[in-house]
């Protein structure tokens, strides 16, 4: 694995499951997921590993719905769009961080940046007209 983590058949399920299914899961949706094949996979491990992941880069951790964090697979460039009405999550595009120059601002080197929209996706909207 890069990143500096260590591969174990558990992390590697997790980060495999988080490339396939671009949902943005929660670390009990991968878990349940896994469970059936993984029968040695804990909900801790579950959670550990993707903190690991995250805090070394490999990850996205976001925190755009209130009540769980939500986990991305893709680490590229992007912006995060969370449905009120369904909860999904979708990938929005972003050529550049908005408002802000690349790298440091008044002296803050910026390291990472989170843009979050949130309304509603064009199925629940439809519902709602």
């Amino acid at each position: 694995m890069q990143f500096g983590v260590k591969p174990s058949l558990q992390r590697i399920a997790i980060m495999d499951y988080l490339l396939t299914h671009p949902t943005h899961p929660t670390a009990d949706t991968i878990f349940n997921a896994l469970y059936p094949a993984v029968p040695t996979l804990s909900k801790t491990t579950v959670y550990n590993t993707l903190k690991l992941l995250a805090e070394q880069g490999a990850v996205l951790s976001l925190t755009i719905d209130e009540k769980n964090i939500r986990y991305d697979g893709d680490i590229s460039h992007h912006a995060h769009f969370r449905c009120r009405s369904c909860g999904n999550v979708f990938d929005l595009p972003m050529d550049e961080t908005p408002g802000f120059p690349p790298g440091q601002l008044n002296g803050f080197h910026i390291t990472e940046c989170h843009v979050y929209y949130k309304g509603y996706c064009e199925n629940c909207r439809k519902k709602i007209e």
